[in-house]
């Protein structure tokens, strides 16, 4: 009977183990899917799969809101084949394909989602380039939880966006964050807290690059007249989204 109970305990367990996805709603509007979280003191570490292999990510822990069940519908979207995708080789090949630039992609996708292939926000985001159900269904993106697809579909909006504004980043980005809209009707990059801050995590995060590039590129004793400020060329080539 005692080993009956304990087998009857552990199958409680495993179940429970099994359902056991949460959302973690973050301060900043982001929601993360994942299996199980940690606090230690400052920091939460959650955990994106069952598996070690599976990683995890670290979040300020005054930075998390709540938890809450992940939904049975979203455990499915996320779980299908935990397949180990190389997010530059999907950043590459939807550069080649759009000819705006990889590094530009990432910093994008960095700034959208933190490289988290679940990130959901609070408006109904989802995915590395945070897209709307209604933009990713214009976009013909079916899964967007899918990194290739949502990749995809993202880019293909952004280099539109570079387009309309002749290569223009700043109001591109602001745009891809407020709409097009709001910048036709500010002329500009709108008057939103969250829109000038997204826009300048993008290009910061896109000029560190470049000039660690530039720096491992260059060969000593060159001289440093060629070190100027950082910049984002418009037109340039390698820089953004090119016309064909």
């Amino acid at each position: 009977m005692r080993k009956f109970l304990q087998l009857g305990f552990l199958g409680l367990l495993v179940a429970s183990q099994m359902h056991a996805a949460e959302i973690a709603n973050l301060r900043n509007g982001f929601s993360i899917r994942h299996e199980r979280h940690e606090v230690d003191g400052d920091t939460t570490r959650l955990y994106m799969g069952a598996e070690p292999s599976s990683g995890y990510v670290d979040v300020p822990t005054a930075q998390i809101e709540n938890f809450e069940p992940a939904p049975p519908e979203l455990q499915a979207a996320t779980s299908q084949g935990q397949k180990s995708v190389d997010l530059n080789t999907i950043v590459s090949a939807a550069s080649t394909r759009s000819q705006v630039d990889a590094d530009f992609i990432a910093s994008v996708i960095r700034a959208e989602s933190g490289n988290n292939p679940h990130a959901i926000s609070r408006k109904g985001a989802q995915g590395l380039m945070q897209l709307m159900p209604g933009t990713a269904s214009k976009l013909g993106v079916k899964n967007t939880f899918d990194p290739a697809e949502n990749v995809d579909g993202g880019v293909r909006y952004l280099r539109e966006l570079l387009l309309l504004y002749n290569n223009d980043m700043v109001k591109a980005l602001a745009a891809y964050n407020a709409g097009p809209q709001r910048v036709q009707q500010y002329m500009g990059v709108p008057p939103y807290r969250e829109t000038h801050a997204y826009v300048a995590r993008v290009i910061n995060d896109y000029n560190r690059k470049k000039l660690a590039q530039r720096k491992h590129q260059q060969k000593p004793p060159v001289r440093s007249a060629a070190a100027g400020k950082p910049e984002i060329a418009q037109g340039a080539t390698g820089s953004a989204a090119g016309t064909e």
